[in-house]
């Protein structure tokens, strides 16, 4: 009879005691790396929406989720950084001549690119 109730269940499953429990494993993800905008999305959804960040852990698309947010907001993130940069007028020439301003100026961009990766990128 135990036999039976195995096969209509499916699955592998280890008996413990007088229970029978199910070999639970996630799949295997690519490795990739996952900086700080995948960290600032891992801390948000798992503060804050915490049934999307456990259907991604228990699916085994954690990771991959975040890698896809660090590779999309590092890319806005410079796309940004780069574009503030030439319509602002922040220029290598700037650097040399007045590096303290260079850096003043370039801490601002980085601060306004990140603020709005943060907003469209991790905090959604």
């Amino acid at each position: 009879m135990a036999k039976t109730i195995f096969e209509q269940m499916g699955g592998t499953y280890t008996m413990q005691g007088d229970y029978c429990l199910p070999d639970l494993t996630l799949p295997a993800e690519e490795e990739r790396p996952i900086g700080v905008w995948g960290q600032r999305r891992l801390r948000y959804i798992k503060q804050y929406h915490k049934i999307l960040y456990y259907n991604l852990l228990t699916t085994g698309k954690l990771h991959s989720h975040l890698a896809d947010v660090e590779a999309e907001a590092q890319s806005l993130f410079l796309r940004l950084v780069k574009e503030y940069t030439e319509r602002e007028g922040v220029t290598e020439q700037l650097k040399v001549e007045n590096p303290m301003e260079w850096i003043r100026r370039m801490n601002n961009i980085r601060e306004r690119a990140a603020e709005i990766v943060n907003w469209k990128m991790i905090f959604v």
